[in-house]
């Protein structure tokens, strides 16, 4: 299976960043624009795991969850890969907030999976949600104007999942598993979450 780690914005987030991803779409359409649905926050992108690795997996990013607290984020700003807008090849929202304590997590997810023997990238962590790819790459910068102010409210991320990517799919996304972030919430509070 191929994996990632993420974080998943809550819907009332996803319709702040749609709203303003609107607006770039119409000044640029022919761009690879990912549908709101698919929208997370990677942590960790894992590539193609054996199963015979799963369970190692699942328990050890398991315990790094238990020993996260709920982080407090939001989507802030616009940015690109690479950084310079001349030849870009994927426009992202920013996302805020803990960012410290985000870093930390995504460290001791990447020390998770490299004990059980899974290769994983270690260039400094940019906390983002993919918004739209390029091919070729090339310069976004009005089409990064064109998005203005990006401001979403602060949301509590409660939840990690693990996430199976099936490119060939109708269904692109599919959850394998999601644990809470340090603690079980109160049984009485709707938890904020989104099934994409």
């Amino acid at each position: 299976m191929r994996l990632f780690v993420a974080l998943a914005p809550p819907p009332d987030v996803v319709e702040t960043v749609r709203e303003a991803v609107d607006r770039g779409r119409r000044h640029t359409p022919d761009l690879r624009w990912t549908p709101p649905g698919e929208w997370h926050l990677t942590l960790l992108f894992l590539g193609r795991v054996d199963d015979d690795l799963l369970p190692g997996l699942t328990g050890a990013l398991g315990r790094v969850a238990r020993n996260r607290r709920p982080l407090e984020l939001a989507a802030r700003g616009w940015g690109t890969f690479p950084r310079s807008n001349a030849r870009t090849s994927v426009l992202w929202a920013g996302v805020n907030g803990d960012t410290q304590a985000l870093g930390i997590l995504v460290g001791r997810l990447r020390a998770a999976a490299d004990r059980i023997g899974i290769e994983v990238d270690h260039r400094p962590y940019v906390p983002h949600i993919t918004v739209a790819r390029s091919r070729p790459a090339r310069d976004l910068s009005g089409t990064v104007h064109s998005l203005g102010t990006l401001r979403s409210r602060r949301w509590e991320a409660q939840e990690m999942h693990l996430v199976e990517s099936r490119p060939e799919s109708a269904d692109r996304y599919r959850t394998v598993r999601t644990w809470a972030l340090g603690w079980e919430p109160d049984p009485t509070r709707p938890p904020e979450r989104s099934t994409s």
